[in-house]
């Protein structure tokens, strides 16, 4: 046992009910400006008489359960506006770096490494589609060339992000990234009638990074503003 603690415990000790009475009464606010002190005290009880029940007792604890709880559901509601106010903040940042790329190459170096640093993912891949006969659309560094079915396969029909927790990345997406990966987002891209499926694709390897149920709006909107940036590059029809 350290000195500190031993002097604290020689103070715990040196308390006596009529110092704390004492105490209290020279400082009448104490309980206002601490609050928390109250929520650990034992409402006495009342001697009613054999069989009666203390109602008032039961009511009293039982509000202060129900204060206890509303606290946490306060505290909870605070730290989810919070991540979602940061995560605002960094899709905000992923489509000014979208806009201030100078080439179609940089736009995919973009996608592919930039995002990956704001987002804190692992990694972030582009997904284009074979064509159907078979050749690849477009052959740039970084984008990431998979069969035809592969983006309807892993996106569904629907045009919200689809998010995975607790899962095994796929080698066909992610490549040799895919082992890290634990939870996954991927975004369908309706870049262009003249051209192949697209999607954009966002591992993890926290598990719960990615669930269902989490919000998809600023992914879609993110995705929104890749599908506009890519057709203008490419000078394609909606």
């Amino acid at each position: 046992m350290t000195h500190e603690s031993t002097d604290e415990k020689d103070d715990l000790q040196d308390l006596t009910p009529a110092r704390v009475i004492a105490y209290l009464k020279e400082n009448s606010d104490f309980f206002a400006r601490h609050p928390e002190a109250m929520a650990a005290m034992a409402t006495p009880g009342r001697e009613l008489g054999e069989g009666v029940a203390d109602l008032q007792q039961a009511m009293i604890e039982r509000l202060k359960r129900d204060v206890a709880g509303s606290d946490n559901r306060e505290q909870e509601l605070v730290d989810t506006s919070r991540a979602n106010l940061t995560t605002q903040s960094r899709i905000h940042e992923c489509v000014l770096a979208l806009l201030s790329a100078n080439s179609f190459e940089q736009v995919i170096q973009t996608v592919t490494t930039d995002f990956a640093v704001i987002l804190g993912v692992d990694v972030v891949t582009l997904c284009i589609e074979l064509e159907e006969n078979g050749t690849t659309p477009i052959n740039i560094h970084g984008l990431n060339v998979v069969p035809r079915g592969t983006v309807e396969h892993f996106t569904g029909a629907g045009d919200a992000p689809v998010l995975r927790n607790q899962i095994s990345g796929d080698p066909e997406v992610f490549g040799g990234a895919a082992p890290l990966v634990q939870s996954d987002a991927m975004a369908r891209l309706d870049i262009s009638s003249a051209s192949p499926s697209a999607m954009v694709a966002f591992g993890s390897r926290e598990a719960d990074k990615y669930h269902p149920g989490q919000s998809t709006e600023l992914l879609s909107f993110l995705a929104a503003v890749l599908e506009h940036v890519v057709r203008g590059w490419l000078n394609l029809p909606d």
